[in-house]
Formats: structure tokens, sequence, C-alpha cells
């Protein structure tokens, strides 16, 4: 999840610098507070402008009563039953930019009281702000880094599980439902929910939407490709990804789908291994920039990453285009998100009168990846990288910049990091076509031949004949059941040292 970004004309540094004195001595117990304008864009179809933000939303006041008439559901909700859905909040004269539409939500989940929440859970109004001047960044401790990496790889897990869900005709709310019990049932909080009102427990954004989707009933559609954008907070402290998925998998991944998603993994991953202490944060957002635009492609510019921690978003922000805004140096124990949207076409947004969901103002598609990032002595790790059980997506194999599962760029993940590249999958495909059954298998090494080693080698050269991989998987009870195990043709005896 991010922080909304302004698309005013910016201060330069030493102008930033006077401003912020200015108003420090005039309020000396304030910081920075969002401010906005209410967008005409619906109806005039002219690109949003708004103030700066340095929140992600601005400071609002609960409407315990009302609530649920602007398609939330009150505070104090606690039934999730489907039986109660709540009508969008649409008016006859909004105009949308493309065919994804609002549809009914149920009611907001709740979370047990045993659980620790944050600041904004019972009011959705964030107490914790940013430091006052930008480039002022927390250093997390050995103890707090620890507590974030507990964080991300929960977030990491949720994540995985929700994408196991994104199929043809299966809703959004379904996937959140998935979130929300999945994170209680780590004694975590789904941090999106009420903050700064958002009703439900992750951000669910389709095709031209570009973030902050609010999950709904509206069944997923093959080709749809899709943003799961998860955060958990876990011991006090949050752990924020999101990546995209398509309906159907990759075989309804089109010729211009896979290039989107391509083009916006490697500009993500060309940016994550820039990070390294002593560099500058402002010059993430020209490699982004210039990779997505000699593409073909443009960067959203209104909504940035952001710095995490026991804090939702804090400093430093991260834009991804090219700026010279004072964001501060990288240094050891800084904790931030990169989190790139692409877009096909124009890069203004829409936002709906749900006053979260922001789309392409032409209706073409966006797409986004995001992980959180720890600076270390020698590099960056990827606290939200992905993990044993972890699906490997078709950009990741194929990508020019970096082939195979990213972890980051210091030493003590890139072990991890080849260890993961370098194991073997079986790919059994069956097909049933005009009355009968084609069945065949193929091994691959995570990270391709430069991957395998010697031994991985001499075992992928064994004979057909000496080996067999028997995997059976059964569905009993509305549940499947997978397994296989590995036999050699002639038992024992026939294994030779190799095998």
């Amino acid at each position: 999840m991010h922080e909304r970004r302004g698309q005013i004309m910016k201060p330069t540094t030493h102008s930033y610098i006077f401003l912020t004195l200015l108003i420090a001595s005039a309020f000396p117990t304030a910081s920075f507070s969002p401010c906005r304008t209410h967008s005409t864009i619906p109806q005039q179809w002219s690109p949003t402008t708004s103030q700066l933000y340095m929140n992600k939303k601005k400071k609002q006041k609960p409407l315990p009563n009302t609530i649920a008439n602007k398609g939330f559901a009150s505070p104090n909700t606690v039934s999730t039953s489907s039986s109660t859905l709540i009508p969008p909040k649409v008016t006859s004269s909004f105009r949308y930019a493309g065919s994804i539409h609002a549809h009914p939500q149920t009611p907001r989940r709740s979370v047990p009281d045993t659980i620790a929440q944050p600041d904004y859970a019972n009011d959705g109004i964030p107490k914790a702000r940013p430091p006052l001047f930008p480039w002022i960044i927390e250093q997390k401790s050995r103890e707090e880094i620890e507590k974030m990496r507990a964080a991300g790889r929960l977030a990491r897990m949720v994540l995985d599980l929700a994408g196991r869900e994104v199929k043809e005709g299966v809703t959004t709310d379904e996937i959140d439902r998935i979130v929300h019990e999945a994170t209680i049932a780590h004694n975590a909080y789904p941090s999106p929910l009420n903050y700064h009102n958002f009703p439900k427990s992750c951000c669910t954004s389709i095709n031209e939407v570009i973030c902050h989707g609010i999950p709904d009933t509206r069944p997923l559609q093959r080709g749809d490709i899709v943003n799961l954008d998860i955060t958990v907070y876990l011991n006090g402290y949050h752990g924020d990804c999101s990546e995209m998925f398509v309906v159907g998998g990759e075989s309804a991944a089109d010729e211009s789908t896979r290039k989107l998603l391509q083009t916006t993994y490697d500009c993500w991953i060309k940016a994550m291994n820039f990070v390294q202490p002593g560099k500058d944060y402002k010059e993430i957002g020209a490699i982004i920039e210039d990779h997505v635009t000699s593409r073909g492609f443009t960067t959203v510019k209104s909504f940035c990453g952001h710095g995490i921690g026991s804090v939702f978003h804090t400093n430093p922000n991260i834009l991804h285009y090219r700026n010279n805004e004072p964001a501060g140096k990288m240094a050891p124990g800084h904790t931030f998100t990169i989190e790139p949207m692409i877009c096909e076409g124009d890069s203004s947004y829409v936002m709906w009168p749900d006053d979260w969901t922001a789309t392409t103002l032409d209706g073409k598609r966006s797409a986004q990846f995001e992980h959180t990032l720890l600076i270390t002595e020698d590099g960056v790790e990827a606290l939200t990288g992905k993990i044993e059980t972890s699906p490997v997506q078709f950009w990741e194999r194929e990508s020019e910049v970096h082939r195979g599962v990213w972890l980051g760029s210091s030493a003590g993940v890139k072990e991890r990091e080849s260890a993961l590249n370098r194991d073997i999958v079986n790919l059994d495909i069956t097909v049933y076509l005009n009355g009968y059954h084609g069945d065949c298998s193929e091994m691959f090494v995570m990270g391709g031949e430069s991957a395998t080693d010697e031994s991985t080698r001499k075992l992928l050269a064994c004979q057909p004949s000496k080996q067999n991989r028997s995997d059976r998987t059964v569905y009993l009870n509305g549940y499947h059941g997978d397994c296989s195990e590995m036999f050699v043709m002639g038992g024992e005896s026939a294994a030779d040292e190799s095998t």
C-alpha cells in the first residue's frame, strides 16, 4: 500500500527547507498533515491534480452512523455474512474509465481483541506522523529488524496463499476473506483494515485499477490481471508486499499482457538492485522511468513508495519517476518499499467516489510489484522475498534483468537465493483431446543452465529407463491431496552411484 503524491509543481531543496522551517516555527508541535482537493475527474475527464501528500490519506473524522452509506461497513461491524451486501457509492453522472466497475461489498470483517492492533484500528486515524524533514529516516535496531523479518515473511506467506485463489469465477471479496482469516490465524492484524477507514483487509487492483482497489463481489474473468497488495501488522511492525497474477495462468496472458508485466517487473528489479548504503533515494525514480519509457510505457507520479516499520507509512518517500526531491541517503537499518505502478497508456488517474480506487484516465491497464526492503551493510534484502513454497511466475523465469527469484543483493541473502533458484522443478502436463489423454513431463532448473551445478547435471543426465517419478493427486470431500515419490526401475540393485 502506498502514499499519494500530488502532481503540483514541487519546491526546490532550498525553498523546501525555508518553507519547512517557516511552518515549524509557526506550529512547533505539528508535523506535515495531508490535505486534499476533491477531484472532478469522472465528470470533466481532465488529469487529477491534488496537494502534496506526506501520508496515505487525509485526516478525517469517523462517521459512525453513515459510513455504511459510503460503501464502507461500520467500524463496529462484526458480521461477515454475505447476505447483507453494501451497495457501491456511485452517482448516475460518474463515468468509469474502463471495464472495471464497482460491485457490492460484504460488511467489514472483525479482528479479535486479543490481537495487537495499530493505533488507527478503532477510529481509522493514524496517530504517528513521519519526521518533519523528509531526509530524516529511522534506522532500525537489530531487534526491530528481526520483528520486521517476521512480519515480512508472514506477509509473503499470506500473499502466496491469496495468489493461489486468483482463478476464474472467484471474487476478490473471497480473496479478502482468505487474507483476513490467514492473517488473524497467525495473531497478526491486516494493516489496510480501517486505515483511514479503508473497509477491507487487502487491496485488489484489476486491469485499469492502478492501486487501492476495494475487494468486492465481482467474479474474476479469464485474462484479468490482478495486483494483490498485502500488509500485515505483527508484533508491532508492518510487512508490505504486492504481486501480479493472471486469471487463467500463463496461458491466458497474451503478448501485450506479457510485455506489460515483464516491463514492470524488470524496472522494479533494476531499481532494487541499485539500493545500497550511501546512495540517494531520489535516484531510484530515474532508473524506473528510463526503463519503462524506452519500452512505450509510463510511470505513475501520484503515488509513491514509503518508509515502513512500526508506522505504516513514513519517510522516505520513494518516487517512481525522475526527480530531484531531498529524500535523503540510504543507510543500513532503513526499511522502505519500492512499488512502481506502470501503465500501458496515460499515467494520470481517475478517483472513484469511494475515495480509494484509482484507475487510469484512459482505461488502459496498469501493473505493479512491491517489496519491503532492508538496507544492509553490503546491499539490500527483501524482507517480503519469496520462500521455499512460493510459486515462480513467468516474468521471473524470462527476465533479462534477473533470472529466477530475487531476494536481494547482500551476501547473506544471495546464498539463500541461489539455493531457491537451484531447485529442480518437474512439470507434468496432461491434456484431454477428442476423448483421449496425452501426458508428458520434463525437468527444469530454477535459474536456468547457469544455476546448474555438477551434481544436478549428473542427476538430470541419468537414463530415463532407470528411474521413474510417480505423482498422484486425489480429490476427496471437496479437497485435493497431492504427493509424489521417486522410484528406480529394477529397484535398489539397478541404482548406480550417480543415481
